[in-house]
């Protein structure tokens, strides 16, 4: 955990009930919001003890996929809008999504509109494929990550 929290009170909610699903291997082999919802939902945030599902990072109705064009678009709103974290928030969901669904589909990741002081240039480098290669080449940036990603105290 960071010292000198940026966010040191955040607003908790309690985890939802997760919704039973087929495990049908002839089931329609469609992506929707909540199955990667379940694939993201327990990433634990870089500064509290918590996942993005109680802090309300991220919602079931914050991602949309479009089949037809191929694309899954998350939108993520940090808990405060000077976030120092919201990048490694945004790297954490591209790692975990990284080899979950078909390699045709195009993976947007974005701090939703007016949720973050900086915007323009965090949703430029999340989608940067160089400079998410980069940012995770540093040994502590990628250590954080894999802390998030891989995190038993939830």
């Amino acid at each position: 955990m960071t010292l000198g929290l940026i966010n040191a009170n955040p607003v908790v909610h309690a985890k939802k009930e997760r919704v039973a699903r087929s495990e049908d291997p002839h089931a329609d082999d469609a992506v929707d919001p909540l199955e990667i919802y379940d694939h993201v939902r327990d990433i634990r945030d870089p500064e509290h003890p918590y996942s993005l599902e109680q802090l309300s990072v991220l919602s079931e109705e914050s991602i949309t996929v479009d089949e037809k064009l191929g694309r899954i678009l998350i939108m993520f709103t940090p808990t405060i809008q000077h976030c120092s974290m919201v990048t490694v928030i945004g790297l954490c969901l591209r790692e975990k999504l990284k080899d979950c669904f078909p390699p045709h589909f195009k993976v947007d990741i974005k701090v939703a509109p007016g949720s973050h002081a900086d915007e323009e240039s965090v949703n430029k480098q999340l989608n940067d494929k160089e400079r998410v290669a980069a940012a995770l080449e540093n040994p502590n940036l990628r250590q954080l990550v894999d802390e998030c990603l891989y995190s038993s105290e939830l």
